[in-house]
């Protein structure tokens, strides 16, 4: 066997990548046939060297090489092919079609097992994968490597591979900087005429290899915590995103799981961070090796871990968490002692719902509601989302803490997601309806600070009133629904409006404006359950002599439940702390109804009021 290592002028330890990364061609277009030439005029001894190679194929050879379209088409394979695979392929056709390339290998350097991974092509595009390590230094391609030189050799036998042992070859490694990335073989028939334009697709094949490898490390990066060593927050949703989408397709379920750690504010602050952080590790670690081998666990962020448990509903994720939770509990942490304060919540695709992020929103809320529940057997309470009622005060508040937080993320409005989930509620009975009407309502309220529990105080003026003058049972209980809801239009209203402690401009009182149409489009009109409500809503800020809005309708023309509704709503404003006064006392407050009696208000509706006025005042 013939070697020659004779170094060319070669780009050899000589490619350096730009700052962005990206792959960059080491020919460019100004003085390339120099480069070309300077690389020609060292082939003397290479011509030298392989003037014993014996010609195994009398393939056709060429006189003329059209060096600037060879590079052209290099260049547009670096272009268009981003994976080194693809890119391997492409440089094999482009040999075979220039240079009747008898094969080509591809050999990259694998640092963690001390090897070279080497891929090679015959001319049926037949594909070859060996394994080369690193301490064989009596190899050619680990010496070739080791001594950072072209190597030309008569015979291929070095691949071990019979039926290419006999072809002549080329091997050319490729560094970067210091370190080895890549090393090509090729074979052809006339290797000492197209060995520099190898050389220089190899150099190419480097720097792609180099930039894939740099990205591969920099995805791996932003896939790992470096924390607990689990999947990141990142990784979670695209692996959450796959798992969904096979759950649709194969019709099977896949629940969530999130582990919030309790009381870690507290220990960071009484044993510093670091001791935090043993804990979260801690966690981590025994959730992780506790789960099965399918199932996938990530930091879902801060003090919360997260799993995807595959192939199961809801029950089956539960005893699943119960033991994680029960694992939990026998571990220690030095100085802080058993870790058995960890609040669970779980979601379940697609029984709660089909979508990624509510999905997600369902299992947090699930997380806040556990932590209310606390502890049974020393061990945290297991919540689902299917195991509470959506309109309880503290999933209600839950839901709308779990919002708040990720409302910038997922441009997901709290009042929006609310209404939503009420036109999608199914409704059981007219108890519930009541139950439901009064939980959205006090939500909504809670949107104007200044006038917490506005509704079900209107709400309770406007039925007195309605009893007061005896109006049936019947069109009471209407009366009761309409007044709870009849500010919910301000779910459209902007915060900074409603809560302006100045008087408002034309143009802010405009918006005010719009809730009694906003109630009636978005939450009335696509509930036929609710369309009876429709004129206390619409009509309760008209006004007795037609200046009032959004309809300017007057006297009897207003329908009577909303007369009642505006003479509750106003007297309940009148009592109440605004951004610009303190609530007016209650002989204050009638003496303005009054005033406005026959004006603003019915005086007949305003006379019955009063009346019974002193009674509500003590409830207020």
């Amino acid at each position: 066997m013939k070697s020659d290592n004779q170094q060319l002028n070669s780009y050899n330890g000589k490619i350096s990548l730009s700052p962005s990364n990206q792959i960059t061609n080491p020919i460019d277009k100004s003085g390339l046939v120099a480069k070309i030439n300077v690389l020609g005029s060292g082939m003397t001894s290479v011509k030298t060297a392989m003037h014993g190679i014996t010609n195994h194929h009398n393939e056709k050879t060429y006189g003329v090489i059209d060096y600037a379209g060879f590079i052209k088409e290099t260049n547009e394979i670096i272009k268009n092919h981003k994976e080194p695979k693809e890119t391997l392929n492409a440089f094999h056709n482009l040999f075979i079609n220039k240079f009747n390339n008898l094969y080509t290998a591809a050999g990259i350097i694998r640092e963690q097992s001390n090897s070279i991974e080497i891929r090679l092509l015959d001319k049926s595009l037949n594909v070859y994968s060996l394994k080369v390590f690193l301490n064989q230094e009596d190899n050619e391609i680990v010496k070739a490597i080791k001594n950072g030189e072209i190597a030309f050799y008569d015979n291929s036998a070095f691949l071990k591979l019979p039926s290419f042992a006999n072809l002549p070859s080329l091997i050319i490694p490729v560094k970067i900087g210091d370190k080895n990335i890549f090393t090509a073989i090729v074979s052809d028939s006339n290797l000492q005429n197209h060995a520099n334009l190898y050389q220089l697709a190899a150099a190419n094949l480097g720097l792609l290899i180099q930039n894939s490898n740099l990205s591969d490390r920099a995805s791996q990066k932003s896939y790992v915590d470096a924390l607990t060593n689990l999947y990141s927050h990142r990784r979670f949703h695209e692996l959450l995103s796959q798992e969904l989408l096979s759950a649709n397709k194969n019709k099977t379920k896949v629940s969530v799981a999130i582990f919030d750690i309790n009381d870690m504010g507290q220990i960071n602050r009484e044993y510093g961070h670091s001791k935090g952080d043993e804990v979260i590790r801690t966690v981590a670690n025994k959730i992780n090796e506790s789960i099965k081998k399918q199932d996938i666990a990530a930091r879902y962020g801060g003090d919360k871990i997260s799993v995807i448990l595959k192939d199961m509903n809801a029950d089956e994720a539960k005893y699943m968490a119960e033991y994680l939770s029960y694992s939990l509990s026998c571990c220690q942490v030095d100085d802080i002692g058993y870790i058995n304060k960890v609040s669970v919540g779980i979601s379940t695709y697609p029984d709660d719902s089909t979508d990624k992020e509510k999905l997600l929103i369902l299992a947090e809320q699930a997380v806040l509601v556990s932590k209310t529940r606390g502890y049974s057997n020393g061990r945290s309470t297991i919540v689902s989302a299917q195991d509470y009622d959506f309109w309880e005060d503290v999933a209600l508040n839950s839901f709308a803490s779990v919002l708040a937080k990720r409302h910038s993320q997922l441009g997901i409005n709290f009042e929006e997601a609310l209404v939503e989930q009420f036109q999608n509620e199914n409704i059981l009975s007219q108890n519930h309806l009541i139950e439901i009407v009064t939980s959205l309502a006090s939500a909504i309220d809670a949107k104007d600070k200044y006038t917490k529990d506005h509704s079900s105080s209107v709400s309770r003026y406007s039925v007195a009133l309605a009893k007061a003058i005896n109006l049936p049972d019947k069109e009471v209980e209407k009366i009761k629904l309409g007044s709870l809801l009849h500010d919910i239009g301000k779910i459209g209203i902007p915060e900074d409006v409603l809560n302006k402690p100045s008087k408002l401009t034309e143009e802010e009182f405009n918006i005010i404006k719009q809730h009694p149409m906003i109630a009636v489009q978005k939450i009335l009109e696509p509930n036929p359950l609710l369309h009876d409500l429709i004129p206390i809503v619409k009509y309760h800020h008209e006004q007795w002599n037609g200046k009032g809005y959004p309809c300017g309708i007057k006297g009897e023309e207003i329908p009577l439940s909303a007369r009642i509704v505006a003479i509750a709503d106003t007297y309940h404003a009148l009592i109440s702390n605004r951004p610009y006064r303190k609530g007016m006392s209650f002989e204050k407050a009638c003496k303005i109804l009054e005033a406005g009696a026959g004006i603003q208000w019915d005086k007949e509706l305003i006379r019955q009021f009063i009346a019974i006025a002193p009674s509500l005042a003590t409830k207020i």
